[in-house]
């Protein structure tokens, strides 16, 4: 089995460390893998602890950074025997509460070091804000990482993820933290089986069975989380292939381009999918705002303004290259940037978006479209 991206189910033990094993000798940075899941309780952590144990095995410096046992008795028995770096003792609000020793691990130095709960927000004072931020610190000293993380947390997903559930996930981890991943390994079950480990007590405590089962542990929900789970794994083997490839071996790469208002909504919901496109595609890809006169500092409200630049660091987060351009001819800025940055598909919003309706008005849409046809330019619609 080559090193790279894998979409496992229920591999051999043995195999999967060896394979990690293997990318942790490649580089001074840190190799870094994820363990990604539909769900809590899928396993992911008992795999994590599982993989500890035969790196050890191996002659592996290994620690244990932060694990989240969740009382789940499996989960704790596999935890002895394994070195544990200690917490960090904090006073917030009153109480004494524990968190993950960054600082430690820095010291330490091990050759691999476990941490759970990815997508965690660090109590306040912290030095990162984010457990995902301590993680690429981490990597960048040269300390190899082990980690995992729920599907629900992934922040192009969140709109996907709430439609599916009825529930905005809080803690989200950008989709750059995924594509930073040397492996990604898919837990996988069935939703039957899964419920049967809620019902057996292995996932929350049995005060809290029925909440579940009447809310996210249904099976249809399960079923769509799973489903994009395992369209993520293989987007992210699908990358792997692609940057691998030799050079010439494949097709022109892909380039997105999606043009946005100071409209929030509309271009928040642009920004999300076509993060979405390029991370199925693999490509590389640019947000663009064009400021026309009417939208000049001071000519918009305060919230427009204050929600423009989040989604300008939406973007940025999502992956994207952000440019702005002034000018009162949203197509020429369009064809211009399209044409500077090799542009293949260019996405703008539906009709009823301003940056649609400026368009519309000006002389020049068919000479957009003649332009972008010419150049063998894709235009989307997305809703």
């Amino acid at each position: 089995m080559t090193s790279g991206l894998s979409i496992e189910v229920m591999p051999e033990q043995e195999n999967s460390a060896d394979q990690f094993l293997n990318l942790i000798r490649q580089s001074r940075k840190g190799k870094f893998k994820i363990y990604i899941g539909m769900s809590a309780g899928v396993g992911k952590t008992y795999r994590m602890l599982q993989e500890s144990h035969t790196l050890l095995k191996n002659g592996v410096d290994l620690k244990i950074g932060y694990i989240e046992t969740h009382n789940r008795k499996e989960t704790q028995q596999l935890m002895e025997g394994l070195p544990e770096i200690p917490r960090r003792k904090l006073f917030y609000k009153g109480k004494s509460l524990e968190e993950m020793d960054l600082q430690a691990i820095l010291n330490l130095h091990p050759e691999v070091v476990v941490i759970d709960e990815l997508a965690h927000t660090n109590i306040e004072g912290s030095k990162n804000e984010k457990r995902w931020q301590d993680v690429m610190e981490v990597l960048d000293v040269g300390i190899n990482v082990i980690s995992a993380v729920n599907i629900q947390h992934i922040e192009s997903l969140s709109k996907e993820i709430k439609g599916i559930t009825g529930i905005e996930v809080a803690e989200r981890i950008p989709d750059s933290v995924l594509k930073a991943a040397d492996e990604v390994v898919n837990i996988d079950l069935t939703a039957d089986e899964l419920v049967a480990r809620l019902r057996e007590g292995k996932i929350y405590t049995q005060d809290k069975i029925e909440t579940a089962m009447r809310n996210f542990f249904q099976p249809e929900k399960i079923l769509q989380l799973r489903e994009l789970a395992l369209k993520e794994v293989a987007s992210q083997v699908e990358r792997k292939i692609e940057t691998e490839l030799p050079r010439g071996s494949h097709l022109k790469p892909e380039n997105f381009l999606t043009c946005i208002s100071s409209n929030h909504e509309t271009a928040n919901k642009l920004i999300r999918k076509t993060a979405r496109l390029a991370t199925y595609y693999h490509s590389k890809w640019y947000v663009l705002y064009v400021q026309t006169s009417k939208e000049d500092g001071d000519k918009i409200g305060l919230a427009a303004q204050r929600h423009l630049i989040n989604n300008f660091k939406l973007a940025t987060e999502l992956g994207a290259e952000l440019i702005r351009v002034k000018q009162n001819n949203v197509a020429n800025a369009i064809i211009k940037t399209a044409e500077e940055k090799a542009i293949t598909t260019v996405c703008i919003g539906k009709p009823h978006l301003s940056l649609f309706k400026i368009i519309m008005n000006t002389a020049i849409f068919n000479h957009l479209l003649t332009k972008l046809s010419a150049a063998n330019i894709d235009v989307v619609i997305l809703s």
